[in-house]
């Protein structure tokens, strides 16, 4: 863009009519005070306010009239800057100048301002991609782009005078009209108790720091808008996958009972869609709504610090009160997280369809004990103590038992179990189970796989024993992403080993919080616990943390345990209440926010739970394993 087109007055920067006269409204836009008197004779009936073309802000009109409106000395000084130097050009262009760079005698096109040389184009590109020159300010005729100039040094600027006394320099300002006044002024109209002035330099330094405080107060509401659009951004995510889980359970009970239910399914996954639709939109309009606060204040941010930056300290003490004014939003943002509850939508089936019960909506989220068991219901294997829980592709529940140094498989559809490990498990510590079924145990030192048969079929060890400065090797938990690519919390030496599904390497995370939790969120994110310091710690795969809170509930610290995700990336944590001694289980969202209570009354020493495919969350309970679903 050419230089000249940033003094385009904003009213007709169209026209590319350069400002002149320039004047700044309360909302700190620049209009040539010509385009101001055409603005309020032709459309505006009201003679005291003038209203912004740009953003329709009202500015009070002085008793002066238009003419009393503040000066914009930025824009001033730069159009007689330019001025200035279109004139000497306009000298030059009396006759015919040629070339001093070289002697080829061709016309000179161009005037470099810092070395007062006149060139020929040939020239002029050279000078502008020489090292040393790079940065001088060339005039140019009409129509060629033209550089930034510099603004005048606003320190060099004499201090003002007085308009009422002549000769009288401003030296004070006035706490309580805002107003420069000279010696005269405040001995004579500032002298009553009621007028707190100050010096000139007392005033700008205490207006430069309450400008910094209120500045460095947005910049951390700024920062709270972003965690916040964060929220929105996830809450609509989730809101879509539950939507997704939803229309498909409906589709699953439909193709159940396909005969009666086909027309009754058709109006509920539309009226999912419908709430699906209507919240979306109410997300999306919170989220412009609050993008476009921080947008308008990011933009006087703009606005108040060029004038801190470019401005002479008298100039900006005239325009104190406009700025401070401005400034005042910050007391108007309100950075607040989504409403996450609104992301929620399932449905509650039933087991007799009559009419238009095939399914029941449910907008809110809450949970229920749906079935627990302990194996000895099923037949002669009981639970001893489930420290861990996973589901395969098909609903059977696969409990590790570290007291039997055995995996106990409940088959879903009938009441049976199947038992191994007896010879193939050493010291298990946690399972995980892969998208085809494949079975993974952390098992002493080794990660241990076996296919959906229970058939064993490699194994590989995280930690190499050769790695100098590490502690010895004590693995935790371990869990894998819907990539299959592999988890493990090696708490001995503080970190997690990302593998491929055949063991190979992919990368390493080291963190002084890795204990013996660990689960995966969406996308590509790193869930652990650490029971005795109550955190919850999230970060990427690549290492970056997001973040690191203490587990709360009622405002009392509890020792986080067990972790896992839903699909969307939602965070679920048993925990130790610690005095009361019982067990509860926690819900935060992807961002660490807490969201509510999902279990109560479970043991202390909880063990690991996960999600089972049709959404019901299953919790080891040391002899017990209990699944709960949304009701």
């Amino acid at each position: 863009m050419c230089f000249k087109d940033k003094l385009c007055c904003n009213f007709w920067i169209f026209q590319k009519q350069i400002c002149a006269d320039p004047k700044i409204l309360d909302c700190l836009h620049s209009f040539c005070l010509n385009c101001l008197e055409k603005l309020i004779g032709r459309h505006q009936a009201k003679l005291d306010h003038i209203t912004c073309p740009v953003c329709r802000q009202e500015t009070a009109v002085p008793d002066t009239g238009l003419q009393g409106l503040p000066t914009c000395f930025i824009l001033s000084s730069l159009i007689d800057e330019i001025n200035k130097q279109e004139r000497l050009l306009g000298e030059a262009s009396g006759h015919r100048l040629t070339c001093e760079g070289c002697d080829e005698g061709l016309e000179a096109v161009a005037r470099c301002v810092d070395c007062k040389n006149v060139m020929c184009i040939r020239c002029q590109k050279v000078h502008e991609r020489t090292k040393s020159m790079k940065n001088h300010r060339i005039v140019r005729h009409e129509g060629q782009t033209c550089p930034e100039i510099a603004p005048a040094d606003r320190q060099k600027h004499n201090a003002p005078t007085c308009t009422k006394h002549k000769n009288q320099e401003l030296c004070f300002y006035c706490e309580t009209c805002q107003t420069l006044a000279c010696g005269k002024c405040a001995a004579l109209d500032h002298r009553t108790a009621e007028h707190e002035y100050r010096d000139v330099a007392d005033a700008i330094r205490s207006f430069r720091e309450d400008v910094d405080k209120i500045l460095q107060r947005f910049e951390h509401i700024r920062m709270e808008f972003k965690v916040a659009d964060d929220s929105f951004q996830h809450a609509r995510s989730r809101l879509r996958i539950m939507a997704d889980r939803a229309c498909r359970d409906i589709t699953a009970k439909e193709e159940e009972e396909i005969a009666k239910i086909q027309n009754e399914s058709c109006l509920l996954r539309e009226k999912v869609k419908q709430i699906t639709e209507q919240r979306d939109k109410k997300f999306e309009e919170d989220q412009k709504s609050k993008r476009d606060q921080i947008n308008q204040a990011e933009r006087i941010v703009a606005i108040v610090d060029d004038l801190m930056q470019q401005v002479d300290d008298f100039q900006l003490l005239d325009l104190k009160p406009k700025v401070m004014h401005n400034l005042q939003f910050n007391g108007e943002l309100r950075p607040e997280q989504a409403q996450h509850d609104l992301s929620f939508i399932s449905v509650k089936s039933h087991d007799v369809v009559r009419d238009w019960d095939l399914c029941e909506i449910l907008q809110v989220e809450k949970w229920q004990l749906k079935a627990e068991f302990s194996g000895g219901e099923w037949g002669d294997v009981e639970i001893q103590f489930a420290e861990d829980v996973a589901v395969l592709s098909n609903g059977d529940i696969t409990v590790l038992d570290t007291e039997k140094k055995q995996i106990i498989i409940f088959a879903s559809t009938v009441n049976c179990e199947t038992t191994f490990g007896d010879n193939e498990l050493e010291k298990p510590q946690s399972i995980a189970v892969t998208s085809n079924d494949m079975l993974l145990v952390c098992d002493e030192k080794h990660v241990k796989v076996f296919d959906s048969n229970l058939e064993f079929v490699r194994q590989f060890s995280p930690a190499h024993e050769d790695a100098e400065g590490y502690a010895e090797s004590d693995l935790g938990g371990i869990a894998v992403d819907k990539d299959n690519f592999i988890a493990v919390a090696d708490c001995g030496r503080k970190l997690i080993s990302l593998h491929n599904l055949d063991g190979s390497l992919i990368s390493i995370i080291e963190h002084h919080m890795v204990d013996r939790s660990l689960a995966v969120g969406v996308p590509e994110r790193l869930i652990f616990t650490n029971y005795d310091e109550n955190t919850l710690i999230c970060t990427t795969y690549a290492g970056k943390e997001i973040f690191n809170i203490i587990t709360l509930f009622d405002g009392n610290p509890v020792q986080p345990s067990g972790v896992c995700c839903d699909e969307a990336g939602d965070i679920y944590v048993t925990v130790d209440t610690m005095e009361t001694r019982v067990g509860k289980v926690l819900h935060y969202t992807a961002d660490g926010v807490f969201v509510e209570e999902v279990a109560d009354g479970l043991s202390h020493f909880l063990g690991g739970l996960t999600f089972s495919p049709n959404g019901d969350l299953v919790v080891g309970d040391i002899d017990t394993v209990k699944i709960y679903q949304r009701v």
